[in-house]
């Protein structure tokens, strides 16, 4: 039963939106040319996917531009919202505030891996890291998907990284891939998503990927339509899922921002989580990251933030629901499942449902 007749409304309006214009969300601000992080220029992403019964993980690889990172870094900075996860590199870009190797996704138990992978990666294109120059920090950054994937297994394998890396670029699919392959979003199927602002005034681009894998169902909020607790009464047998699972979000800037900059405007995707329903769960890593693309130039005042700090927040909201409407179902396991949120809408906005 709907909670309210207001609500009621709300609800008909955004099913009768999705019926007729298969849309669920307004922007608040211009979209870039794709709505993806590659409207940044030069940055781009690539998956590696496990799918195979009971193994539903992968590894998803966000390249910024540049060939030489390691001695080139970019302005970056990052915002913990809530820190139940075991992230590798973060503690270094939060000091220093510099990327300088690309940004590698996958499951919890897979951390090491993609570690160990993007060092020899490293030491092979610069001989002289630790040998009389410093070591290198990449960034390695997790979800547990655990209900849907066999975790224990630890299937991911350093050349599913060199494939992630290999296959970037600008245009690439979203949903149930890479490291979103067992990725579960209130209690639905999450995934990658993506999603891009742009400042036309000040002629600034802004893009945002998510791995999303957090949020409880009865919570879920579609353009600020409380929807959770029709699709529960859609799906009663639906598993449950606690707001525990996590999320990262990657945000690329084509404006020269310093790292203090940067962490603000990573700080605000906890915004577009809120808007969604989220509130950052006891068990929930959530983690954002900010990275510009530029090494310098006029530093940006900060009173003039507040386009990016607004558009970080609409762009994640979108990117997750993005990731949520891309995603197919998963059957992974022990035949654990979850159904993609393109499915239910079609079924709530069914005549006579």
């Amino acid at each position: 039963m709907f909670s309210d007749d207001f609500n009621r409304r709300g609800v008909d309006a955004l099913l009768n939106r999705w019926r007729e214009k298969r849309l669920i969300f307004t922007p608040r601000f211009a979209t870039g040319a794709t709505n993806s992080i590659s409207d940044v220029a030069g940055v781009i992403v690539g998956h590696s996917t496990l799918c195979d019964g009971d193994i539903q993980t992968g590894v998803t690889a966000i390249v910024p531009p540049g060939d030489n990172l390691y001695t080139h870094p970019l302005p970056c900075g990052a915002a913990v919202l809530n820190g139940f996860a075991k992230p590798m590199g973060l503690t270094q870009i939060m000091e220093l505030g510099e990327l300088q190797t690309p940004i590698l996704l996958s499951n919890t138990f897979a951390v090491g891996t993609l570690f160990n992978a993007m060092v020899r990666k490293s030491c092979t294109d610069f001989p002289q890291i630790g040998r009389g120059s410093a070591t290198v920090n990449p960034l390695v950054l997790e979800c547990n998907d655990a209900f849907l994937n066999d975790i224990q297994a630890m299937a991911v394998g350093e050349q599913n990284v060199l494939d992630a890396l290999q296959s970037a670029t600008e245009h690439f699919a979203r949903g149930s891939v890479g490291a979103g392959r067992g990725m579960s979003c209130f209690g639905l199927k999450g995934g990658i998503g993506t999603a891009s602002r742009c400042d036309e005034k000040q002629g600034t681009q802004l893009g945002v990927l998510v791995l999303a894998n957090f949020g409880v169902l009865s919570e879920l909020t579609l353009d600020g339509v409380r929807i959770g607790a029709d699709i529960e009464r859609l799906l009663p047998e639906l598993a449950p899922q606690v707001d525990a699972g996590s999320i990262i979000i990657i945000m690329a800037c084509d404006r020269y921002l310093d790292s203090r900059q940067l962490t603000r405007i990573a700080r605000r995707a906890g915004a577009g989580l809120g808007r969604l329903g989220s509130y950052w769960g006891h068990g929930s890593g959530d983690i954002a990251v900010a990275f510009s693309t530029c090494r310098e130039g006029e530093l940006l005042p900060d009173e003039q933030l507040e386009p990016l700090l607004a558009m970080a927040a609409d762009a994640t909201e979108q990117a997750v629901l993005d990731a949520m409407l891309a995603a197919e179902t998963v059957v992974g396991y022990q035949q654990h499942s979850r159904l993609g949120l393109s499915v239910i809408l079609d079924s709530l906005a069914a005549p006579g449902l």
